[in-house]
């Protein structure tokens, strides 16, 4: 699967911070079992969760300080 570009160019919101989001997220699969379950459906980690961030699968709030 590719990255979804015709969601991340629609996609209301900061772009930004949903970028750090995926970027981390995918850090934490890849040192994980999860991330040989996503690489055997022929998946890449990064498109898998930069499509769950962009389809509000993963949750995510930001802390003021």
């Amino acid at each position: 699967m590719s990255i979804p570009l015709d969601k991340l160019i629609d996609k209301e919101g900061n772009i930004y911070e949903m970028t750090c989001v995926a970027i981390k997220e995918a850090n934490i699969i890849s040192s994980t079992n999860v991330k040989d379950d996503i690489e055997e459906s022929g998946e890449k980690i990064v498109s898998h969760v930069l499509t769950q961030v962009l389809n509000d699968e993963i949750k995510y709030s930001i802390e003021e300080k």
